[in-house]
């Protein structure tokens, strides 16, 4: 089957375009972007390039998709957006290109869904299967890994990791990396432990969520300061990979892991 374009929708000679695609009216494609096959763009949506959208992507109606960073040292050099498959980009969401000192690549995995106003700022980089709530809202050069959620109108600040199967609640500021598999949540987030009920939606299995409540508790609520939880983390837990991904992930952060229980328990140092 041919794509199916409105006659009101402008597309750029430069622009190519998959089968199947379906082009809704008044739909904006600029030059040098590229759909792939079995894509929806809707009414008034627009996609700038240099952008690559993957097959059977959804870009709802007013979307904005590959449009130049919001950053002040951006001046107009070449940078790209790539997207993946079968992802959703719905209502009023935005999603820019990359920055020349940034990396000069925002990245988009597949079977994402990002829900109203959702932002996803320069040199970002989104896994696969994650899930923004309404306004959920990336800064520039944040990375979130697979399965993550990100709350309505939660934030993430510049330069932040979101770990795998994260779960950010709703109206959170974060300003440090939130913990894999861990409920994160609040203004001044704490750390509310494994989001068990999310990992078995996922299909985990419950003898590896149990020892991930074992290893996340060590790290959260012991009285033991953040190495030495991994060093007993790593001596009764080694085997799994998931606990190792975990202590990887802490080791590896350069903004601090948020690990405030909500108690008001301080965040331990090394």
């Amino acid at each position: 089957m041919s794509s199916q374009i409105h006659s009101t929708a402008i597309v750029d000679p430069d622009a190519k375009i998959g089968d199947d695609v379906v082009i809704g009216p008044h739909a904006v494609i600029g030059a040098r972007v590229r759909i792939g096959s079995g894509c929806e763009i809707g009414a008034a949506a627009q996609i700038h390039g240099p952008t690559v959208l993957g097959s059977e992507n959804r870009i709802s109606p007013m979307a904005a998709v590959g449009f130049e960073p919001q950053d002040l040292k951006f001046h107009g050099e070449e940078t790209r957006l790539e997207i993946g498959d079968r992802n959703v980009f719905r209502e009023f969401s935005t999603m820019h290109r990359g920055t020349g000192n940034g990396g000069g690549l925002t990245t988009i995995g597949d079977d994402n869904l990002f829900m109203v106003y959702t932002h996803v700022a320069h040199d970002c980089h989104v896994g696969s299967r994650t899930v923004f709530s309404n306004g959920g809202t990336l800064a520039g050069h944040v990375e979130v890994a697979d399965d993550a959620v990100v709350g309505a109108y939660s934030a993430v600040h510049q330069f932040c990791r979101v770990g795998r199967h994260s779960y950010i609640g709703g109206y959170s500021v974060i300003t440090r990396d939130p913990l894999p598999f861990v409920k994160t949540v609040g203004q001044k987030p704490v750390a509310y432990g494994v989001n068990t009920i999310g990992l078995e939606r996922k299909g985990m299995d419950p003898e590896t969520i149990r020892i991930l409540e074992k290893a996340v508790r060590l790290l959260l609520r012991s009285k033991l300061n953040t190495t030495q939880a991994l060093e007993r983390m790593e001596a009764e837990f080694g085997d799994s990979e998931e606990v190792r991904y975990l202590m990887d992930f802490v080791r590896a952060s350069s903004r601090g892991v948020i690990t405030k229980s909500p108690g008001g328990s301080r965040t331990r140092g090394g």
